[in-house]
């Protein structure tokens, strides 16, 4: 029997794979001449799209009477935020030491540790919000030799079957797969939860596994970040002059 294809029973295993991002209203900057990131006073959460796979995973935990751990790859810094992850219903959490330095070393070290534990399903959002490469989760397939689909809107399970729907371009698609499989979720495959007092209470007590990397195959570097440039200024027309908002449409936006 695969050891990945558990029944749909308690030996359910479930896990959810979350980044360590900065909070949208976060202001970027740029140190050591624009080659790393400076994250001093920077706020980080989960994920927003990993907010969406946990979410769907407890429901789906919480069906099966099976267990849930979530996994980040970074270094000591990203606790939190995997506490944040246990409170929010998660049984256990995985931290792998190791800053992520690109999306297949972030894959290479999933997929090494889904290979010893062997679960039926792996979650994650369809991309990060940092550099939205997007790519991880079909690395990781690939790697196990497993299906991937991605962007996932809806997911139930049928014995060991999964019923999914995911977008298109122009519409939806609707999938039925074979547990295991690793998806990449957005909205709305699930509301976003928020921790209670119970929750957070728990979470100190809930195991949080260290495990250090396995293998260097870091296959990219950076040379140097670039900000976005500036946005222009204003330019404001009395809404009677129609005929210099034309030209302007045609000679600076040029979209006319």
């Amino acid at each position: 029997m695969n050891k990945f294809a558990n029944q749909y029973n308690n030996d359910m295993k479930i896990l959810v794979c979350i980044t360590h991002v900065p909070d949208t209203t976060s202001k970027i900057q740029f140190t050591d001449n624009n080659t790393k990131f400076d994250k001093t006073g920077v706020q980080y959460i989960i994920g927003p799209y990993d907010d969406y796979a946990l979410a769907r995973a407890v429901e789906l935990r919480d069906q099966t009477g099976g267990k849930l751990t979530v996994l980040n790859v970074g270094e000591a810094e990203t606790e939190p935020t995997l506490r944040k992850a246990l409170a929010i219903g998660a049984d256990e959490a995985v931290r792998i030491n190791a800053e992520p330095t690109d999306a297949f070393f972030v894959a290479t070290q999933i997929a090494n540790h889904a290979k010893e534990i062997g679960y039926d399903m792996i979650l994650m959002g369809r991309e990060s919000i940092d550099f939205n490469g997007g790519m991880v989760h079909g690395m990781v397939a690939e790697l196990l030799g497993m299906p991937s689909v991605s962007p996932v809107m809806k997911l139930d399970l049928e014995g060991d079957t999964a019923k999914i729907a995911r977008e298109i371009e122009g519409g939806k698609e609707y999938l039925e797969i074979k547990l295991p499989f690793v998806a990449g979720c957005q909205e709305p495959i699930a509301e976003w939860k928020i921790p209670n007092m119970r929750g957070i209470m728990s979470a100190r007590s809930k195991p949080l596994q260290v495990q250090e990397l396995s293998g260097d195959v870091v296959a990219t570097k950076t040379v140097a970040y670039e900000m976005p440039p500036a946005k222009g200024a204003v330019k404001l027309i009395d809404s009677n002059n129609v005929q210099e908002l034309v030209e302007l449409l045609k000679s600076e936006a040029k979209v006319l």
